[in-house]
């Protein structure tokens, strides 16, 4: 017999199936990891198909050495999920399997942690035993009085309290035998009593309206604090009932404490977390879990879309309109169209759902692609939030030039008398956003990257927030020696400070990326907040999903526009997204929630909308201009990427690819509504120098023009030069 065999080399030379020999001493499953010799070493690669012979002869062929796991790591399902996704998104075969399988399985850092007991054997007679021990032997009649009420102890334990000297010796005599068992390391989770909630007729409307035994997209639209996650944990518990397992993905931002409880506490340790907070071996354990069918139910970001669960019963995907569904980096893929195959694979439901929903997948619900589930009040009855917004033009010409508000800082006063709390919410880190020269004009800038550094005052140091990169502040322009330094907008510490000097009494809370890098970070900065009246939390988008405070009483938006203005034609989308989200932080429970929008531009139809939380009103006029402008959903934006350390390189690939891919454009030109090359708005980062062709087509002939395009672009990678093809990417930047 024989096996192909993809070798996990991340080359595009070495991206194609090699047959080995499959000696008589082995069984091998497809998907099965293997030790395999190539060229002149050994290297893990996996199965992806048995068959009976080879088209190259047996001579030429080399023997599988060994099988790595005494299981098929990759299962059946996920091996024609490795198909679909190489077609739909041109990746290498290695990159795809990789995503299947934990980076601590493959590097083999990782492996099962075991611990040692000890059990009683019940044949020997302990109390004849007993009668033969002499008086000075103190531990070993303590341990035989400790084998009467316990027949299995912890061996270290037993080591620690009777010394090893004893222990050693009735393991000798045969009182004592040792054995193993595989410790599992779980995530930390606080077990909460379990609530039973009676399920409000929207509610119920939404989880009968999920039909659980045929394969179909629902968009479940609800407000925030209307009750969707108890929507999805019982939609589960029917999945489960029926012997079938689940996956629910929320953004990795979302994943917060709460939500992990909630789904803890319900389904106990049916339930895997995927998300990268874990710690090496925690991830390992709960993906094994998963595999070997003693977890049934993955919950986490992105990446658990690739769970190793058989039998998938429902995918759930909350807050389906969240650009991190959408891989950035390489390997590059869309969760909603991988989830999509997988539950086509197994003739079951995919479940959309948001508060705000992608302005994509609601259209699709309006043409009957997707099937729409409303739930347009809160669970507990409560209005949503009053939204005032606030004019800072206005403010200015009235002497404040200060980051809050006058009416942002009366009601936070106020909030802080009542001994309640507030979130104000900026989505941007740091302290500010750059430093210049009043003088001369110069802006400090990444020498890696073309993007300006961002001050942090923590630190007193320059970060460049696309490399990482460190930087001294600057003191003095290094262009023209000017001591006059400006700094750029405020950031997240900047806010933190301002609040400090207004409430010096106060428990004020930062969370953004910088304050959130160690292992349960978040759970302790939530916690903390939690647990302190009065109290204000300041942070970026992590602060604006999955939250449910009950003493949350004040939201502050402190720049609006931020994501408003942006060069994207999905800007108005987000930020009504990031608006309304944010928003709904604020009196979820019985108390009454206000939220202070500071803009400046209030008249500007997002605010209308979002402040009255109209999203059908926002939605048709956005869907509107989408189809006068053709952008999508009605067409397919693609984004040739190409980046190297030489710029001439750079410059010469992309006139190259764009001169081939003008003949695409000729051939259907009817069908394109926009094609050109460009240096990428930012032009360079990690020292590589970016350039880009974007490209606007009809829907109806994708399949087609992608094919062309995938065939021009792979025609011209090289090792000193990366091209990547993304389909309707998220940033264009």
């Amino acid at each position: 017999m024989f096996a192909e065999v993809i070798v996990d080399i991340l080359n595009s030379e070495t991206d194609k199936v090699f047959d080995y020999i499959i000696p008589d001493n082995l069984k091998l499953i497809e998907g099965t990891r293997v030790l395999v010799p190539f060229g002149n070493r050994k290297i893990e690669g996996y199965v992806i198909k048995i068959k009976s012979d080879s088209s190259v002869s047996k001579e030429k062929l080399k023997e599988v050495i060994k099988p790595i796991d005494n299981y098929a790591a990759i299962l059946p399902e996920m091996l024609k999920l490795k198909d679909f996704m190489t077609r739909r998104y041109n990746l290498r075969v290695a990159d795809t399997l990789r995503l299947f399988i934990p980076s601590e399985m493959r590097s083999g850092k990782v492996k099962p942690i075991f611990k040692t007991y000890c059990k009683l054997n019940e044949n020997f007679n302990l109390e004849e035993f007993a009668l033969t021990l002499k008086k000075n032997a103190v531990k070993q009649m303590e341990l035989v009085l400790f084998l009467r009420e316990h027949k299995i102890a912890d061996f270290t334990l037993l080591n620690k309290d009777f010394g090893a000297q004893a222990v050693k010796k009735f393991i000798d005599l045969g009182i004592l035998t040792t054995f193993q068992e595989e410790i599992t390391r779980s995530p930390d989770v606080l077990n909460h009593a379990k609530e039973h909630f009676v399920h409000t007729p929207e509610q119920e409307r939404a989880i009968t309206g999920v039909k659980l035994n045929e394969n179909c997209t629902y968009l479940i639209h609800g407000v925030t604090g209307s009750g969707k996650t108890e929507v999805y944990m019982t939609l589960i518990e029917n999945v489960l009932k029926n012997g079938k397992s689940a996956i629910m993905l929320v953004p990795e931002i979302s994943l917060t404490p709460q939500i992990m409880y909630n789904f803890k506490n319900r389904f106990g340790e049916n339930v895997a977390l995927l998300h990268s907070g874990l710690s090496a071996g925690e991830r390992y354990d709960e993906w094994r879990r998963l595999r070997n069918g003693k977890a049934k139910v993955a919950v986490g970001a992105r990446s658990a879309i690739f769970a190793p669960l058989e039998n998938v019963g429902i995918i759930i995907i909350d807050e389906e309109h969240d650009s991190s569904y959408s891989s950035e980096s390489n390997p590059r893929y869309k969760t909603v169209e991988v989830a999509d195959f997988r539950t086509r694979y197994n003739s079951c439901p995919l479940v959309l759902g948001s508060a705000t929903p992608s302005i994509a997948s609601y259209y699709y619900s309006q043409i009957g692609k997707y099937k729409l589930l409303e739930l347009p009040t809160r669970a507990n009855g409560k209005d949503m939030p009053k939204i005032q917004i606030v004019d800072m033009l206005s403010e200015i010409r009235n002497g404040n030039n200060g980051i809050f508000s006058v009416a942002l800082r009366d009601e936070l006063a106020a909030c802080m008398r009542d001994k309640k709390q507030a979130m104000l919410f900026l989505n941007r880190r740091g302290y500010t956003s750059f430093m210049m020269c009043r003088k001369c004009g110069y802006v400090a800038k990444c020498t890696d990257c073309d993007v300006s550094l961002v001050y942090h005052k923590v630190e007193d140091k320059l970060k460049c927030h696309y490399c990482g990169k460190r930087f001294k502040a600057l003191t003095v322009c290094p262009e023209c020696g000017s001591h006059e330094i400006r700094q750029g907008a405020i950031g997240t510490q900047r806010v933190v400070d301002e609040l400090r000097e207004l409430f010096p009494d106060v428990k004020i809370l930062r969370m953004d990326n910088d304050t959130t890098k160690n292992k349960n970070s978040h759970q302790k900065i939530l916690e903390e907040f939690s647990n302190s009246h009065p109290a204000i939390l300041v942070g970026t988008q992590m602060i604006a999903k999955g939250h449910d405070f009950p003493d949350v009483t004040l939201v502050g938006i402190i720049d609006a526009d931020q994501s408003l203005y942006q060069s994207d034609y999905r800007s108005p989308e987000r930020a009504f997204a990031l608006i309304t989200q944010v928003s709904g932080r604020a009196g979820r429970k019985d108390l009454e929630g206000k939220v202070i929008l500071q803009t400046y531009n209030p008249r500007h139809y997002v605010y209308k909308f979002a402040s009255n939380y109209n999203y059908k009103a926002f939605y048709e006029k956005e869907i509107n201009l989408r189809e006068t402008t053709k952008f999508p959903p009605f067409t397919t934006i693609v984004r040739v990427l190409v980046s190297s350390e030489n710029e001439e390189i750079a410059k010469s690939a992309i006139r190259s690819i764009y001169n081939e891919l003008a003949d695409v454009y000729n051939n259907f030109r009817n069908d394109f509504y926009y094609f050109n090359a460009m240096k990428s708005p930012v032009g360079r980062i990690k020292n590589k120098t970016r350039y880009q062709i974007l490209m606007r087509f009809t829907k109806l002939k994708e399949s087609d023009i992608m094919e062309k395009i995938y065939s021009v672009a792979d025609s011209h990678k090289s090792a000193k030069l990366s091209i990547f093809v993304e389909i309707d990417p998220q940033n264009l930047s």
